[in-house]
């Protein structure tokens, strides 16, 4: 028995000139909480696309539990649940309605379909709003509704693809809470987001994508031991004396601001020695801002801070 959910060997797919996939690999392990991050067009949604069918890739091989991925195999897409970027509802019609519509083209019938529609209402706390038009309901309500539909026939492996985009926090936190009860039962989930605080609250593992091809890929931990222990220091107070942000130099470069100064730790830097030194000086422990560095500070470093439209 494989302890792998999901698994890509040389996944490649063009759209023309343009290359989405470029030769990725990739296994996510069965029951994690698998976070896919990367700017916009570094492909993540076409993996996606691949995985559930929507596309056919150019090359390579995907292994859904085991068991070489067949587009064609509903008993294999039975066993993923799939919430797309885009919201895929009919505005028309009411929650309930749209989930019993979904249910049938799952397969589902009697009363087999109506428990499973009052218990996928009450995952995503709609319970209250089922006989509703969803042209009615918020972002944040939609979202839900998108991820209940998914959840139906309950799959082993739900795809998220940027579920959060647009929602208020109050029904970003729901939908996180949602999903980590679902990790909980043992579900895999595939995440994928450009939101590093989204990755760092809810991921197990993540991998970081960009150009089709991943660039990193472990537990958050684990891939921040490669950074410096220190980002930077961060001295506040505006009236420090010109001696003192002189002596501050000696750690790394220092750039100036109004209130605040910002320290790049150079090369040799000791978080000891400079806590020694900020006591010499008289700074106040409050005063001293130690950043550490985050999985932004390795998204941006592998990625690249240009724009990306």
């Amino acid at each position: 028995m494989t302890d792998t959910a999901l698994a890509a060997t040389g996944l490649r797919k063009s759209f023309g000139d343009t290359v989405a996939l470029d030769g990725l690999d990739l296994a996510v392990p069965k029951g994690a909480f698998f976070g896919l991050l990367g700017p916009n067009g570094a492909g993540k949604s076409t993996f996606m696309s691949l995985v559930t069918g929507f596309q056919d890739a150019d090359d390579g091989q995907l292994l859904l539990f085991g068991e070489v991925l067949d587009p064609a195999d509903t008993a294999q897409k039975l066993r993923i649940g799939f919430a797309p970027q885009h919201i895929a509802l009919y505005k028309e019609l009411s929650a309930e309605a749209n989930l019993v519509l979904f249910g049938r083209l799952y397969g589902l019938s009697g009363r087999g379909l109506s428990k499973r529609v009052d218990a996928v209402l009450e995952t995503a706390r709609l319970t209250d709003r089922r006989g509703d038009r969803v042209k009615t309901f918020s972002g944040g309500m939609m979202r839900r509704l998108n991820i209940a539909a998914a959840l139906l026939h309950e799959p082993e492996l739900l795809l998220c693809d940027e579920p959060t985009v647009g929602v208020d926090p109050q029904s970003r936190n729901a939908i996180f809470e949602t999903l980590l009860e679902l990790k909980a039962r043992g579900m895999t989930v595939i995440y994928s987001t450009h939101y590093m605080e989204e990755a760092e609250r809810l991921c197990d593992r993540v991998a970081i994508i960009d150009h089709g091809r991943i660039l990193a890929e472990g537990d958050i931990d684990g891939l921040l031991d490669g950074l410096p222990a220190v980002n930077a220091v961060r001295v506040r107070g505006s009236e420090l004396e010109e001696a003192t942000v002189a002596a501050l130099s000696q750690f790394g470069e220092v750039t100036a601001g109004e209130r605040v100064h910002t320290l790049a730790p150079g090369e040799g830097f000791r978080l000891s020695r400079f806590h020694a030194w900020a006591e010499g000086e008289g700074l106040e422990p409050r005063d001293v801002i130690v950043e550490r560095p985050t999985l932004e500070h390795l998204f941006l470093q592998l990625t690249g801070r240009e724009l990306r439209e």
